[in-house]
């Protein structure tokens, strides 16, 4: 067996002992911070929706030139907004604005109609 002597101990003075403590606090504050941003963007669906992208650029045949643009168009912000689509999406919110106004004409005409037309059950003792 070996005779060695136990080394004496580290002295630490006050000042070193309280930066490390502040120093340990920071990594933990900071730790703590990521773990919170990690989950947001979990339960956002953040990390989900990239992680399928990037395994769409991964199992890509053929790599496009640009990686980024890659995740630019699977993520939908490929390209500006094609100035056909705004107009459909005038005319789309015009059609759903005429639509409910039939609908509330319809309503209109029906309840006029049953003010002229008898109740069904005399209609069928006829």
């Amino acid at each position: 067996m070996s005779s060695a002597a136990p080394s004496p101990p580290v002295a630490v003075s006050g000042a070193s002992y309280a930066a490390a403590a502040v120093t340990m606090a920071h990594y933990k504050a900071a730790d703590s911070k990521r773990e919170q941003f990690r989950r947001y963007l979990e339960k956002s669906g953040v990390l989900d929706t990239l992680t399928k992208v990037l395994v769409a650029l991964y199992e890509e045949p053929e790599k496009p030139n640009s990686a980024l643009d890659f995740l630019k168009h699977h993520l939908g912000a490929a390209t500006p907004e094609n100035p056909e689509i705004e107009l459909l999406r005038l005319e789309l919110a015009e059609m759903k604005e005429k639509y409910e106004a039939i609908v509330e004409e319809n309503k209109k005409l029906k309840a006029k109609l049953a003010q002229y037309e008898p109740p069904q059950e005399e209609k069928r003792a006829e």
